[in-house]
């Protein structure tokens, strides 16, 4: 069974714990970077990043945006949105229609 993971700073992830999902506190852009390796091959099919850490690790998530498994879901932090979440999703569905949804003429 698949399982989902939220990476980020404690303050910002910590209450995804209640609702079941499994929660890695890093701040640090390179023990980061070495836990969303070890998901990605350790059965979570999404895992949730606050959108402060993913612009740090942007390379990295790149490597895996082509991939079925996991998903990688930019999340707003307690710092706030930064509108970078938005955008990801914005390019992934412009990616799979060949089309911008969102332009409006």
């Amino acid at each position: 069974m698949y399982r989902i993971a939220v990476l980020g700073d404690y303050d910002s992830i910590y209450g995804f714990a209640a609702l079941g999902l499994d929660t890695f506190p890093e701040e640090d852009p390179e023990e980061a970077a070495k836990k969303l390796h070890e998901l990605a091959g350790g059965g979570y099919a999404v895992v949730y990043i606050t959108e402060k850490l993913a612009a740090e690790l942007s390379a990295v998530i790149e490597k895996y945006r082509e991939r079925v498994f996991p998903a990688i879901i930019l999340i707003p932090g307690v710092s706030g949105n930064t509108g970078r979440g938005v955008e990801s999703v914005r390019k992934s569905v412009e990616q799979a229609v060949g089309s911008d949804i969102l332009f409006s003429k």
